[in-house]
């Protein structure tokens, strides 16, 4: 089989060469790095990552294959994956179809052979950025495109991920308590977290009213993670406020950020944001440090 050329290109026209490990085809999106040395599956289907390219720092993708169960979502969401080298062979136990045969099916425009290294080093110094990533395609258009594609911030993406119905996630036994949780972008795990737990989830569009929301009965209300800008959020953000001395309410990810807003706090874009299971954290309290899973461009 022959091998085709992939390009990315950045919006401020740095051109980065690699080969195709997914289908054919053009994608724009915010690039953007992860550290994680595992769970490249689980990356790609979290749909907080909707509108981006996702560069993986780890040298080697595709190890141990994939299987359905390590999905977080029905689908890929990320816009395309940019490795530095694809395994051509899978060791796993678990996997029922090796990686590269995984993104083709579902999709995903995919390189690999990029200099990653430099690529991570051009994202940290001159900031997460629109690119274009294609394959078998003319290196000017995609810096065409790279340059004319608009930038994350301001953008609702969490309407492009959030259920459209109502559905429950349930323990299958005697619950200890129920959770309604908010769809911005949620991920299985999380659901099987709770679960696991005692918890039944009652799980709600993100357009979903203060007043609809309580009307369920919940002993606490959940805001999940979600991609993108949290400021252009309003809708959700007015429900929280009318959530809060009603019921308990917590959130991870863009959740917390909208819990944020609803309380009077403001965001901002971060340069090029926390993405990785390996993120340290210092406690400020006693100054201890503990290693914590990040995903946020806010």
């Amino acid at each position: 089989m022959s091998v085709k050329q992939g390009l990315l290109v950045t919006a401020d026209a740095e051109v980065f060469r690699g080969r195709s490990v997914g289908v054919s085809g053009v994608v724009t999106g915010e690039v953007v790095f992860n550290t994680a040395m595992t769970g490249y599956q689980e990356i790609i289907t979290d749909p907080s990552y909707a509108g981006q390219v996702v560069v993986l720092t780890t040298s080697h993708v595709g190890n141990y294959g994939s299987v359905e169960y390590d999905d977080q979502s029905p689908k890929v969401y990320a816009r395309s994956l940019v490795t530095r080298s694809m395994s051509r062979m899978t060791s796993s136990w678990r996997s029922t179809e090796p990686f590269d045969e995984y993104l083709g099916r579902h999709g995903v425009v995919a390189l690999s052979d990029i200099d990653t290294r430099r690529l991570t080093r051009h994202i940290r110094e001159s900031g997460s950025m629109p690119v274009a990533v294609g394959v078998d395609v003319d290196e000017d258009e995609l810096v065409s495109l790279a340059a004319t594609t608009p930038p994350i911030e301001g953008q609702d993406l969490v309407s492009g991920v959030s259920t459209e119905q109502l559905y429950r996630s349930n323990t299958g036994g005697r619950a200890v308590g129920h959770v309604v949780a908010y769809d911005f972008g949620i991920k299985k795990d999380i659901l099987r977290c709770m679960n696991r737990r005692g918890l039944d989830v009652t799980v709600v569009p993100a357009s979903t009213s203060a007043t609809e929301a309580l009307a369920l009965a919940p002993d606490a209300v959940f805001l999940s993670n979600g991609p993108g800008d949290p400021e252009p959020l309003t809708g959700p953000v007015e429900a929280i406020r009318g959530l809060l001395g009603e019921t308990p309410v917590f959130g991870v990810c863009l959740g917390h950020q909208l819990l944020g807003l609803a309380l009077g706090a403001r965001t901002f874009k971060l340069p090029f944001g926390h993405h990785g299971g390996n993120h340290p954290v210092r406690r400020l309290s006693d100054g201890s440090v503990e290693i914590t899973s990040q995903n946020h461009g806010f």
